[in-house]
């Protein structure tokens, strides 16, 4: 079925990104669409990262299908690519699949990448991001046709960088999510646990009543700072996280 597009969809939200004193560039290579800012034009840099990220991953995808289509944990390879290890850590314990983490992952191991090249760095990702910067930032939380989307964003102090934030959506965009949520938005130090803990998250609501024992339930997972969870006009928030108005 054809989904209405929206502005997610369409990317339109990444005009509304304000990285002041930052030079902003996109890279698209197949399904990876990046929006990076950086001190400096690092687009072929970004591209080559992209390139090699992917490899790994369509790489081990030849040879492990399952990898690709599991909804279940996976399991340990020591054989694999450090990158393909790192999603099925992230992932283990969260009863999901690899692939779930998989714009986090890429998110997070481009922006460190960049950051030999650059001292401040925010790399988004479908909606996932991550980000070392000098100074305070502010991610707006999209949450699709929900009175609440956009109305307010997740403030990150400079003393908490480098920090993913990452959200899944059951009504948004194109990745596979078995709830109701408009936005599962978490923050935590590695962009992969967010990614992972969001899918996670936002499969536990299947009803808007659902949503403070979710919260509950995501406050007692280790490695996850904070989130915000919305179903329509509803929301829960919890842990060490600022919201401030649009």
């Amino acid at each position: 079925m054809n989904k209405r597009p929206n502005a997610y969809e369409d990317r339109t939200y990444r005009q509304r990104v304000a990285a002041r004193g930052l030079i902003s560039f996109s890279v698209t290579v197949k399904e990876t669409d990046l929006w990076v800012s950086a001190e400096r034009d690092l687009k072929k840099e970004t591209r080559d990262m992209v390139f090699d990220y992917r490899y790994q991953i369509e790489t081990y995808i030849a040879s492990h299908p399952e990898f690709a289509t599991t909804l279940s944990p996976y399991a340990n390879d020591p054989l694999a690519a450090p990158l393909i290890k790192e999603m099925i850590a992230a992932t283990k314990d969260l009863n999901i699949g690899p692939m779930a983490c998989v714009a986090g992952a890429i998110a997070q191991h481009v922006a460190f990448g960049l950051l030999k090249l650059t001292g401040q760095v925010i790399v988004e990702n479908g909606g996932d991001v991550f980000m070392k910067l000098n100074r305070p930032a502010t991610v707006s939380v999209f949450a699709g046709d929900s009175p609440l989307s956009e109305k307010f964003g997740i403030h990150i102090p400079e003393e908490k960088m480098p920090t993913g934030v990452c959200s899944s959506s059951g009504t948004v965009g194109h990745s596979l999510s078995l709830g109701v949520t408009d936005a599962a938005c978490l923050t935590s130090h590695s962009a992969l646990l967010a990614d992972a803990a969001a899918t996670a998250l936002g499969n536990r609501v299947r009803r808007k009543r659902d949503l403070q024992e979710a919260a509950v339930w995501a406050s007692q997972l280790e490695g996850i700072t904070g989130g915000i969870i919305i179903a329509g006009d509803k929301m829960a928030t919890w842990g060490d996280i600022e919201l401030v108005e649009l």
